[in-house]
């Protein structure tokens, strides 16, 4: 990645968290009146295969498989989590994820531990040297996790070329609605 991108995660993770706060307040209050608890928390591998806990919001019943979006063929979304998803409400606890260095803004998506041959691949094309990401090529790509060689080979390319330009367009064209970056339709 590039220099100073943990610098720039830090300061915009610290700025969205004010800018946002009262919007993380009021859906975690209304999730919680939804869905009931509306936190969301799973282990996932990061920056040199450490594990951390990913934070969103809950968008799915409380007894979901713990296991990847595209192998759960039975998917089931709450409306509410129809909604949140959608707009990628549903991300936006990962702030804290980035604000504490777990992620980056930008990076490939975090992976499950369960994922065992997605990790081999990341593992053999050093993926696993930069921090994951709330968004990156392959999410805008809308390429999900299902495709292990294909999603690495993307990944391998976002990292060969990923500059502070690459940055603010990957989140830019995140925000405007571009790539699901998981097999559901909403």
């Amino acid at each position: 990645m590039f220099i100073g991108q943990r610098a720039l995660d830090f300061i915009f993770a610290l700025i969205g968290l004010i800018v946002f706060m009262p919007f993380l307040v009021l859906i975690y209050l209304f999730s919680k009146l939804i869905i009931g608890n509306p936190l969301f928390i799973q282990d996932r591998i990061g920056m040199n295969q450490m594990r951390f806990k990913l934070i969103k919001f809950r968008t799915m019943p409380l007894d979901t498989p713990n296991i990847p979006t595209h192998e759960n063929i039975n998917i089931e979304i709450h409306p509410y989590g129809v909604f949140l998803r959608k707009y990628k409400l549903d991300e936006l606890p990962q702030i804290f994820n980035v604000l504490f260095g777990h992620m980056s803004f930008v990076g490939p998506r975090p992976c499950l531990p369960s994922q065992k041959k997605l990790i081999f691949e990341r593992e053999s094309k050093n993926i696993f040297s930069i921090r994951p990401g709330i968004t990156g090529l392959a999410q805008i790509e809308s390429i999900d996790m299902s495709n292990e060689l294909h999603l690495v080979s993307v990944e391998q390319q976002m990292i060969k070329n990923f500059n502070l330009l690459h940055y603010f367009k990957y989140i830019a064209l995140t925000i405007l609605g571009r790539g699901r970056g998981d097999s559901i339709n909403l």
